[in-house]
C-alpha cells in the first residue's frame, strides 16, 4: 500500500524542488536530494512536482480539480445506474402484479 504523506509535507517538498532546482545539475538531482532529506521517494516527489506544474498551467494534463470532478461524476453515474436497476426491477415486479388475474371475494 502506498505511504500517505501529509498535504503540508507534499506542498513543502514541491515548493523546495521548484524553488531550488536551478541549484542542481538536473531537476532529477534536485528531486532525489530533496526527497532523501524529507524521506520521500523520488518517484512520488516527481509525480507531485509534475501535478503541481499541471495545476499551475505550466504543463499539459488533467488538473487536480478536473480529476476530482471526474471522480465525483463517475461516482454519481454508478449511483444512478444502481438506482435505475432498482427501478427497473420494481417496474417489472409491479407489471407482473398487474398482469396476474385477481379474484374478488
Amino acid at each position: 500500500m502506498a505511504k500517505q504523506y501529509p498535504k503540508e509535507l507534499k506542498e513543502r517538498a514541491v515548493r523546495l524542488v521548484l524553488e531550488t532546482r536551478d541549484q542542481y545539475r538536473t531537476e532529477s538531482a534536485a528531486i532525489r536530494s530533496i526527497g532523501a532529506k524529507l524521506d520521500i521517494g523520488p518517484e512520488s516527489l516527481r509525480n507531485w512536482v509534475r501535478q503541481a506544474e499541471v495545476d499551475a498551467g505550466a504543463r499539459d494534463g488533467t488538473t487536480t480539480e478536473e480529476s476530482a470532478q471526474l471522480k465525483a461524476l463517475k461516482r454519481e453515474v454508478a449511483e444512478l445506474k444502481r438506482a435505475n436497476e432498482i427501478l427497473k426491477a420494481a417496474a417489472s415486479f409491479f407489471a407482473a402484479e398487474l398482469d396476474r388475474p385477481h379474484t374478488r371475494s
